[in-house]
């Protein structure tokens, strides 16, 4: 029976955190049995908002596949590859973005979203001064959002890249190529997955050809694994766990979690909820309904409960970091690994692309 395809990717920032691996990897384990799936490194993705700062992507993009590869990714099983490694990729995103709106790009929920990070990091002290002063300082009550929804499209021209406005326009592609029929996102991402299901809409009524599938949703169960300070977890607030950290750090770092402020005394009666230590072990204790009741009832304190959480996902940690040391040291298996799916990654996307070019009469 011919399996159903999926299309995933991963931006290359950096090493994976618990974050991403409970959030996203972990399911790209599960899926692989049942699904036919490419999974890739988006490192045209990472251009758009890193364009000047290239000089890690590469060793991102090696460090980020063999923590798949640890985590459990079988290369027998799917197609793993690196997205600029597809030149197909980039002809059909020309293509596609030769009609695609722009007020739907301007449109896109999550565009002004991402410029308040942007900002942040990137441009903050050399925009444009009018453009600077709406968007770039900092409100008093620290939120730069309502800034940013006051900026007219005039004044956005001024601090988007063409890349970064048409990013939804590389996703759809990176999804249309190899013919999705799912893309799995949690229940507050269905707005980016959209517009690609509009683009495909839009080649069939232009060009009478039906190619593309439009893809659905495929929801996925993520436990909230919020970073060390409660904040969500994330390598731009300094507050992740890394796959493959010394295990000693961790503890270190668990050690530093938030936990409920109200919380004085071992014997105070605590507040789970918005507790981090608390959200860990919802994911690493089998019994994390009893640990609630302890708390509530003041019976543990939270240096404990910590030095607990800690024994409870020290084995798993050891486990990931002894298998990581062999994909690690051998870099070499790896590129061929990568070298030989993006073949096939390759060769699935030029079949969409010979028929698209044929529908469009290139």
């Amino acid at each position: 029976m011919k399996k159903e395809i999926i299309v995933s990717g991963m931006r290359p920032t950096g090493r994976l955190h618990l974050g991403n691996y409970h959030g996203a990897l972990k399911n790209w384990v599960a899926l692989q049995d049942k699904y036919k799936c490419f999974f890739f490194v988006a490192d045209l993705h990472a251009l758009t908002t890193a364009y000047d700062r290239t000089e890690n992507i590469a060793d991102n993009c090696m460090e980020m596949v063999i923590d798949w590869l640890t985590a459990g990714i079988e290369p027998e099983k799917c197609t793993l590859f690196i997205q600029s490694h597809v030149p197909q990729v980039s002809e059909l995103n020309l293509l596609l973005g030769m009609f695609t709106p722009l007020g739907w790009l301007l449109r896109n929920p999550s565009y002004k979203e991402q410029l308040v990070e942007f900002f942040k990091k990137k441009y903050a002290g050399s925009l444009p001064r009018r453009s600077e002063e709406k968007a770039c300082k900092e409100p008093a009550d620290g939120s730069l959002t309502e800034k940013v929804a006051e900026l007219t499209e005039a004044e956005l021209s001024e601090l988007s890249s063409f890349g970064f406005l048409g990013y939804p326009v590389l996703m759809a592609t990176d999804i249309l190529i190899h013919k999705a029929l799912y893309v799995p996102v949690g229940q507050d991402q269905t707005a980016h997955l959209e517009i690609t299901r509009d683009i495909a809409r839009r080649f069939k009524d232009i060009y009478n050809a039906e190619i593309f599938v439009e893809p659905k949703p495929l929801f996925t169960s993520v436990p909230r694994v919020p970073g060390l300070d409660g904040r969500k977890m994330s390598k731009s607030y300094n507050n992740t766990i890394e796959l493959g950290e010394d295990v000693e750090t961790v503890r270190k770092k668990i050690m530093t979690m938030f936990t409920d402020p109200n919380k004085k005394k071992a014997t105070d009666p605590g507040n789970p909820e918005g507790c981090v230590a608390y959200a860990f072990h919802k994911i690493y204790n089998p019994d994390f309904e009893t640990r609630c009741k302890e708390c509530r009832a003041g019976s543990l304190g939270c240096v404990v409960c910590k030095k607990q959480l800690f024994e409870l996902m020290e084995p798993e940690l050891k486990k990931f970091n002894e298998r990581r040391k062999t994909f690690a040291a051998d870099k070499a298996a790896v590129e061929k690994i990568l070298n030989a799916d993006a073949d096939k990654a390759r060769a699935s996307a030029q079949d969409t692309l010979d028929e698209v070019k044929k529908a469009m009469r290139l």
